[in-house]
């Protein structure tokens, strides 16, 4: 019995030691269409898991107080990653937030920042009742780049890239350009990848991204606009 058990504790390691499928980050300025874009992600990717972290941290009780000014919950990051780091460790995760740079480079394979222009992101933020104050901050920080800067400081180039996300064709062409990216992954990678540390990482996938159009610059329209501030709240 002792030792069935080493054996079993032993392949549970060796599987948790590699990940077979990528882990993804649909991240950007709340109402730029993460949710959207992740559902649809889900449906295409049977095997993947999809995480809206909001709901999550609700779920796992990973709050450390309430924010008053902003009418929501702040939530205790160390906790969450506590929580959340065991379901990335074995791979397929497709992680809905606007805040990226908490999950750990090793465990992430690709980051899709979604973009959209202000007079859209008005519209959809009016209509989910956010106040006018949230609604210029959220508008600032997409004018700013803050959510993309944030993910360009926390992962290595290659593996960041910007998508415009204004209208339904374009989440449905973001959406096929992820799908197609990720049976090239899981094609190359037949024996998966390490989900340990190491000193010399680096993304190994730039071609991937190029060959199915992810990193095309589709023009931001806030481009001339664009600096390197910081935070925002959803």
């Amino acid at each position: 019995m002792e030792s069935s058990n080493m054996v079993a504790t032993f392949f549970g390691n060796e599987m948790d030691s590699t990940r077979l499928r990528p882990n993804i980050i649909v991240t950007g300025t709340p109402g730029c269409g993460k949710t959207t874009t992740c559902e649809l992600l889900q449906r295409r990717l049977d095997d993947c898991r999809y995480y809206n972290i909001s709901d999550f941290a609700k779920e796992h009780d990973c709050y450390e107080g309430y924010d008053e000014g902003r009418k929501s919950h702040i939530v205790d990051e160390d906790k969450l990653l506590d929580e959340l780091e065991p379901l990335l460790r074995k791979g397929g995760a497709i992680i809905d937030w606007h805040v990226n740079d908490v999950f750990p480079e090793r465990l992430i394979d690709l980051v899709v920042v979604l973009r959209c222009d202000n007079s859209t992101l008005y519209d959809r933020l009016h209509k989910r009742g956010y106040h006018d104050a949230k609604i210029e901050e959220n508008i600032d920080a997409e004018i700013m780049g803050v959510v993309l800067q944030d993910a360009m400081d926390s992962y290595v180039h290659d593996i960041v890239v910007e998508l415009q996300s204004n209208t339904a064709n374009q989440m449905e062409e973001n959406v096929g350009r992820i799908v197609a990216w990720e049976s090239s992954w899981v094609s190359q990678h037949p024996t998966g990848v390490t989900n340990e540390l190491q000193q010399d990482y680096q993304s190994n996938d730039e071609s991937d991204l190029d060959q199915y159009d992810l990193a095309k610059d589709e023009g931001d329209p806030n481009e001339d606009k664009e600096s390197s501030n910081s935070d925002t709240d959803a």
